[in-house]
């Protein structure tokens, strides 16, 4: 598994060989359920359907990240469906908040703070990436799953 890095990516984490799906959301307490729904329906009946909880589990996490977390006033979910993989970006246009993994405050109690660290659990690799040239325009927090991200090595 990967960790997040804050500088532009060489190649963007959604392969060319995929079939590529968008959806914009206002930034509303609503978003991390409608896109829930959207991971759900593009994976059921496809030969990832076994990875439809992690990634309902990983993409509300992100999107009430960026709710939570941002002032923007859009929220972009991109997934890619790739022959061995699906990978799920979500972008914000606050790319001054990097997002970091919760850190030993965060306790089994706690509501909040988990979020990255069930990415780093569940995905096969994730990231987030600072997008724009000279002037940052936004930001986009991504996660790759394929059938055996999360059996141990």
């Amino acid at each position: 598994m990967t960790s997040a890095n804050t500088t532009a990516p060489s190649t963007s984490p959604h392969r060319r060989d995929g079939e590529d799906y968008r959806l914009s959301l206002p930034n509303t307490a609503r978003s991390a359920g409608i896109a829930r729904h959207f991971v759900t329906s593009l994976l059921t009946g496809t030969p990832h359907s076994g990875l439809v909880e992690d990634a309902r589990l990983c993409v509300t996490e992100v999107v009430a990240n960026a709710h939570r977390h941002t002032r923007t006033s859009l929220i972009r979910v991109h997934v890619t469906i790739g022959p061995e993989q699906v990978t799920v970006s979500v972008a914000d246009d606050t790319p001054w908040t990097a997002p970091a993994p919760g850190g030993p405050r965060t306790g089994p109690a706690q509501e909040c703070g988990r979020g990255l660290l069930l990415l780093e659990e569940l995905a096969l690799a994730w990231g987030a990436d600072v997008c724009g040239c000279c002037t940052p325009s936004h930001k986009a927090v991504w996660f790759t799953l394929a059938a055996d991200a999360g059996v141990a090595a």
